[in-house]
């Protein structure tokens, strides 16, 4: 399986996001205070997409071997375990009638290490980390509400340039879309599911992952 195409217009995403979070520092250098060894957004859960999950996985690959790999695997398979358990409490708290915003709220709330954190507060993978990771320090909006990291300087009420979470989420879900859909696979719905990064490393994204037929034999 090829993945370079859909890797590369992810890379190229990214580098414009990059492009953007550096403009705002550099705009706003009292305002952003992400530093070496601050550790806040590496405790925040969140989800990659297809793509995204598909060029970390990528990524990780090529990084890691022996000792290390199997510690940060089993890390990771540690903190899936605990994210499946707050997600199906925040399912069953649905089910029941609580408020869905309040409970995505709770969640965003929940304080879980990533497995790619060292013991240093530094990642290990930390050129090749999430968009998530990215956008962290800067102000950003999902569904027209404004976020910013709590360490931040940035204060509610006033106006400052925002990363439109909602348009780079849409193009990363149109890349996972056009590689389920050129890949031919069966689940054809994949392009629109999203996974925690440490169940990402713990995936083998082939081709029984992603449902593509085998070749028929004739005779």
């Amino acid at each position: 399986m090829d993945f370079s195409i859909y890797i590369k217009k992810y890379e190229d995403l990214v580098q414009q996001i990059e492009n953007v979070c550096l403009k705002v520092k550099e705009d706003h250098k009292d305002k952003v205070t992400c530093r070496q060894g601050c550790s806040d957004c590496c405790h925040a859960l969140f989800d990659l997409t297809l793509v995204e999950a598909v060029a970390v996985k990528r990524r990780f690959d090529e990084l890691f071997s022996g000792k290390m790999r199997h510690d940060i695997l089993t890390e990771a398979d540690i903190t899936d375990r605990k994210i499946f358990k707050i997600k199906k409490q925040a399912t069953e708290a649905e089910k029941i009638g609580s408020d869905g915003g309040r409970i995505i709220e709770r969640i965003s709330q929940e304080k879980i290490p990533c497995p790619l954190l060292n013991k240093e507060n530094l990642c290990k993978m930390y050129d090749h980390r999430p968009i998530a990771c990215r956008v962290y320090g800067i102000p950003t909006s999902t569904g027209g509400k404004g976020y910013t990291c709590g360490l931040s300087g940035f204060s509610k009420g006033e106006n400052y340039p925002t990363l439109n979470m909602d348009a780079v989420y849409k193009r990363l879900y149109d890349i996972s879309h056009d590689m389920v859909k050129d890949f031919k696979s069966k689940y054809t719905g994949m392009g629109g599911i999203l996974v925690p990064l440490s169940m990402c490393l713990n995936t083998d994204y082939n081709d029984e992952y992603f449902g593509i037929p085998g070749l028929e034999i004739i005779g």
